[in-house]
């Protein structure tokens, strides 16, 4: 049976040294860890040792969490890296109906809101004002929202601040571009590159897998077309994040599936800037007073997901940021000595 670990262990791992706790590991587990160790490639571990050290538990759990912690010192070092950024949710209207999010809202209701490029502008220059050197850019999906609208928010934004780094618009905002100007992928991402885009936030993840995505939402891209926007971006030249939703139906195969996958596109494009697990957040979500997910991540969890990121990512994706608007402040710090070097 799968032991939880003790408060204790959840908060004193970040004091112990591989060499301490090794003999102590089973061999499988110690082994595989071991193996990465050595290597600082995850890809030398097959598919069965990964899904083993996604299921680890207790004192395997907590070998998993130092070794991991011993990558990052030596891949990323001790200096965690930020990005002084805003957010800028453009419109919470949308018609995808993600059962996962709690943010959307129909166009009638009375507490819906849609920025005109010039307003998207004004928050950038705002916000550069106030020391910020990015701006994240994305929204929901209005079913009649002006074809170039992307297009029209990157030009605002690069007038009113030219030198701010514009990190914009999901793949399934790409998608519905797509649609909405009747271009192709590749020449509609390559306009939005030439009138300012810098990278792609890889968000509209989740879990890339088909049969969990139809639950999540019926109306989202599917994992092929999440794949071929990145790629496609990649190959152009603009560069993305990568993410994973964790906490909701998935399980740790799930997990092993996404970063077997994100590691692949890594080795053919070099274009993933990071890895960015996301933790679901189960409150006012359709999903949750469904039935059709747990409440959340629970804390070791949150620790694991980092930590596995880290070993199976180690050589290919070599930032892994923790989200500390998901988490407490104290998990958060946790995360970092679990396998993150990035706070964002």
């Amino acid at each position: 049976m799968a032991r939880s670990l003790s408060v204790s262990e959840l908060t004193h791992f970040p004091t112990l040294d591989w060499s301490e706790i090794a003999s102590g590991t089973s061999a499988f587990c110690r082994a595989a860890l071991e193996q990465v160790l050595e290597t600082q490639n995850g890809g030398t571990l097959t598919r069965e040792q990964c899904r083993h050290l996604a299921s680890t538990s207790g004192g395997d759990l907590v070998a998993l969490l130092v070794a991991a912690n011993e990558l990052r010192r030596e891949l990323a070092g001790n200096i965690v890296s930020y990005v002084v950024n805003r957010n800028i949710n453009f419109t919470n209207i949308c018609f995808v109906g993600c059962k996962f999010c709690a943010f959307s809202r129909g166009p009638r209701e009375s507490d819906t809101y849609f920025l005109s490029p010039h307003e998207v502008a004004a928050k950038a220059l705002e916000a550069r004002e106030r020391g910020a050197t990015e701006v994240c850019i994305q929204g929901g999906l209005p079913r009649e929202l002006p074809p170039f609208y992307y297009r029209d928010i990157l030009r605002a934004v690069k007038r009113a601040a030219p030198t701010m780094h514009i990190h914009a618009f999901s793949p399934m905002e790409i998608i519905y571009g797509t649609e909405l100007t009747g271009m192709p992928l590749p020449d509609y991402l390559a306009m939005l590159r030439d009138h300012g885009l810098d990278t792609l936030p890889g968000t509209a993840a989740e879990i890339l897998d088909d049969d969990i995505r139809l639950v999540l939402s019926r109306n989202k891209l599917s994992s092929a077309q999440w794949q071929r926007v990145v790629r496609t971006a990649h190959r152009i030249g603009i560069r993305t994040t990568s993410t994973l939703m964790y906490g909701h139906r998935e399980t740790p195969e799930h997990w092993v599936n996404q970063l077997l996958l994100l590691r692949d596109i890594q080795a053919d494009s070099g274009g993933f800037t990071e890895f960015v697990p996301l933790g679901f957040v189960h409150s006012n979500t359709l999903l949750f007073r469904q039935g059709l997910s747990r409440p959340g991540p629970t804390r070791e969890e949150h620790l694991k997901i980092h930590a596995l990121a880290r070993v199976l990512l180690a050589g290919s994706i070599n930032n892994i940021q923790v989200s500390w608007v998901k988490l407490d402040h104290d998990l958060s710090q946790l995360c970092l000595e679990a396998g993150a070097n990035d706070y964002g």
